[in-house]
């Protein structure tokens, strides 16, 4: 038996098959103290420890695992003893000590020599991580040092045949590029555990080696990704590479549990196949190419995924933590970001198909940068590599990794266009160069570059170009943060006129309700009519945004705007609901509907109100997020009133004069291009929406008064990332 501690993990080979393997803590005094847990050794006598349960348990299985985590943390750092407490077994036992993610190794573990090409390398456990180093072209560059930035991530950024997006185009750029494959990955060892302190650390240690080798430029290194990759880069920073120059996450989440749980209901659609196919990806040779490797001959890519056998289900998982536990809190990107001091270049999309716009609730809390720029703007994931903004990625990274002024080669501008309509579907052109007026003199540019204001919003993206759909804004506004400095409150009061919900801009002076039905159909219903992601590089997604039929919904909207309202933030509706059932979901959407009659949508947002605790730090007057533990979740109870907020994710927006901002409430479903969702939905169930003096629901919305948009609506089939339809009627359905 083979015991190997790692940052907070331990894992076991060469045990008896079917062996108890127990988990006892050392104390000061080298005597052991109490048993924390026992795991089972697979078929091929392998274990992993990564949780501990509160009080001592046997772990056996995923059911096992899921009640272990309930109210359990990671394995802390310190003396263990592992022992085979089989009753037939051989009582053998090892102590081993548990490394921190701040327990480096002595500085020259890292002078290890990474080579053009394919190869290993080795993090502080001794587990061996895959790497692509891709320099750039020689005829353009020279031969090095080079400004060098590391891709990494669960997904190919090692596979030799097969580079990554981002890699791609730094490479192009004239950028070094180093792509490595998490632990439990492609030709990667270790065990698999997606977010975990293992992998941050991993990273850690990636960028300290990379740093130190003779072709990297400056011996400081950025980090490049989108999605995956990108969020990757949030957890490695916040560890502090001493060797670490800048980060650039694109596409980004806050938290891994709410993009599964959005709103404590399970999301069926995206996240569920996501995590489904990593759990494929990571299985012996499930990238296709490292089986391919094991194949030609590659022995350290075979002996790497012998243990592939300890990878954790997380798609089944994640399926059965139901409720927000503190063992996960180490897995939140949000509670991370404030840990990051190096620049940090950000960009996403409100509309984001696969990961949501929650990124934005994580803006104001990167304290520690010295530098921060942000991109945003509707719509869809992929964006932040589309030639709307590639440029200022560019700019950032030469400033901070390259330490030059940027500069676009004339090649690379020349063969731009046609790589453009390639990948993207439409020919564009890089945009200008910024600071060529100061090409000789860095500092001076850097300066004027660090004045600019931090954060750059991109609105009607798709509209302000040739070709309708396209990535491309029709303005744009800048800010010193998001959202932006005199950002207030707005309301609107809930209020019916007939069958007519009304938004009201004072509280409505008579109470009313209507009702609406649970639409068993609505969560296994997104609107986007492909399967690929890859199909949201391209100017137009084919899709079907079926309305809600009249019994399933209730909708209210304003007179026509007399003025310009944008919205810059996340808001809520602040909502008194009698429910049917003891445990439904609410979805609430925000759109705009148009003077000819086409509603377009804005944004969306869900709650269970089974979790009824706010979260107070993460709440005010117009952001809500709630704790989602499970010692403050309780049931409804069906006809009694509660009030409660359900939070829209992020979003800018602007709503002109002429204009109807409309809300529908509703079963959650129908009104997302990927998500879907596992409602807790009653045949026949109906559920009253409260307003008026009894039960005031309000809408409540951040209006930010700094933007000056051009006077005439865009095309309504054009915004990027935002569907439209002719608008159903306003036709709500009184309680019986």
């Amino acid at each position: 038996m083979l015991v190997t501690p790692g940052v907070e993990t331990l894992t076991v080979v060469g045990a008896h098959p079917g062996a108890l393997l127990t988990v006892t803590e050392l104390g000061p005094d080298d005597k052991p103290g109490r048993d924390l847990i026992t795991v089972v050794a697979d078929h091929a006598g392998h274990a992993h420890v990564g949780f501990v349960p509160e009080s001592y348990q046997i772990v056996r299985d995923v059911d096992d695992l899921v009640e272990a985590v309930a109210n359990g943390v990671t394995l802390a750092p310190g003396e263990y003893l592992v022992r085979d407490t089989s009753p037939d077994g051989d009582g053998r036992s090892e102590r081993v000590r548990v490394l921190g993610v701040h327990d480096h190794p002595a500085p020259e573990f890292y002078d290890q020599i990474l080579n053009d090409g394919y190869g290993y390398l080795t993090v502080r456990d001794g587990v061996q991580l895959s790497v692509m180093v891709r320099t750039p072209d020689r005829n353009l560059y020279g031969d090095g040092p080079w400004p060098t930035v590391v891709e990494y991530s669960g997904y190919t950024p090692s596979d030799p045949d097969n580079p990554q997006p981002g890699t791609m185009i730094a490479n192009v750029l004239g950028f070094a590029v180093v792509g490595v494959n998490m632990r439990g990955s492609g030709c990667s060892g270790g065990v698999f555990d997606i977010f975990s302190p293992a992998q941050a650390a991993d990273g850690y240690d990636v960028i300290e080696v990379v740093a130190r080798q003779p072709w990297v430029l400056h011996n400081k290194v950025g980090m490049v990704g989108l999605s995956y990759p990108g969020i990757s880069q949030l957890f490695v920073a916040a560890t502090r590479p001493p060797s670490l120059a800048a980060i650039t996450p694109l596409s980004v989440i806050d938290d891994l549990w709410r993009q599964q749980w959005p709103g404590g209901t399970y999301n069926s659609g995206f996240t569920r196949a996501w995590l489904a196919m990593r759990d494929a990806a990571v299985q012996a040779g499930g990238q296709a190419w490292d089986q391919a490797r094991i194949d030609a001959g590659d022995a350290v890519c075979a002996a790497n995924q012998s243990i592939r056998s300890l990878n954790v289900d997380f798609e089944a998982f994640g399926r059965a933590v139901s409720n927000f536990r503190p063992a996960l809190a180490a897995r939140r990107t949000a509670d991370l970001v404030e840990q990051i001091d190096v620049p940090v270049y950000l960009t996403g999309a409100w509309q984001d198909e696969q990961t949501g716009s929650r990124f934005a609730l994580m803006l104001e809390q990167f304290d520690r940068s010295p530098h921060v720029v942000f991109t945003l703007f509707n719509g869809h994931h992929p964006d932040g590599y589309s030639p709307m903004v590639i440029a200022r990625w560019f700019e950032f990274l030469s400033f901070h990794v390259a330490r030059r002024v940027p500069v676009v080669p004339p090649l690379v501008r020349q063969f731009a266009p046609p790589l453009f309509a390639e990948h993207f579907g439409y020919t564009a052109e890089i945009e200008d160069d910024r600071f060529g007026d100061l090409a000789e003199d860095y500092d001076a540019a850097l300066d004027r570059y660090l004045a600019e204001p931090p954060v750059r919003i991109l609105f009607e993206s798709g509209a302000g170009g040739e070709v309708p759909g396209a990535p491309g804004a029709r303005f744009e506004v800048t800010a010193r943060s998001f959202p932006p400095p005199g950002t207030a409150a707005r309301r609107w009061h809930l209020g019916g006129e007939g069958h007519t919900g009304v938004l009201f801009d004072e509280p409505a002076a008579t109470s009313g309700a209507y009702r609406y039905v649970d639409d068993l159909e609505a969560g296994a219903i997104s609107y986007a009519l492909t399967e690929e992601f890859n199909d949201f590089v391209r100017p137009s997604v084919p899709y079907d945004w079926s309305p809600f039929a009249s019994q399933h919904c209730v909708r209210f909207e304003t007179p026509p705007l007399s003025e310009t309202v944008t919205v810059m933030g996340q808001g809520h509706l602040d909502l008194w609901l009698c429910p049917g059932t003891e445990d439904t979901s609410v979805q609430v959407t925000m759109t705009e509907v148009r003077p000819d009659g086409t509603e377009v949508r804005v944004q969306s947002g869900w709650h269970r109100p089974v979790h009824r605790q706010e979260d107070p730090e993460r709440s005010d007057d117009t952001r809500v997020d709630y704790t989602f533990h499970r010692d403050h979740r309780r049931p409804l109870v069906p006809g009694e009133w509660e009030r409660f907020r359900v939070p829209f994710m992020p979003v800018a927006h602007v709503f002109r004069p002429g204009a109807r901002l409309r809300l529908t409430v509703s079963t959650p479903g129908r009104d997302s291009p990927f998500w879907c969702f596992d409602n807790p939905v009653v045949p026949g169930a109906a559920h009253t929406v409260g307003f008026g003096p009894d039960h005031p629901s309000v809408l409540v919305l951040p209006v930010w008064d700094g933007v000056d948009p051009l006077p005439d609506f865009p095309p309504s089939d054009a915004l990027r990332g935002q569907v439209c339809r002719h608008a159903p009627p306003v036709a709500n359905i009184a309680p019986i």
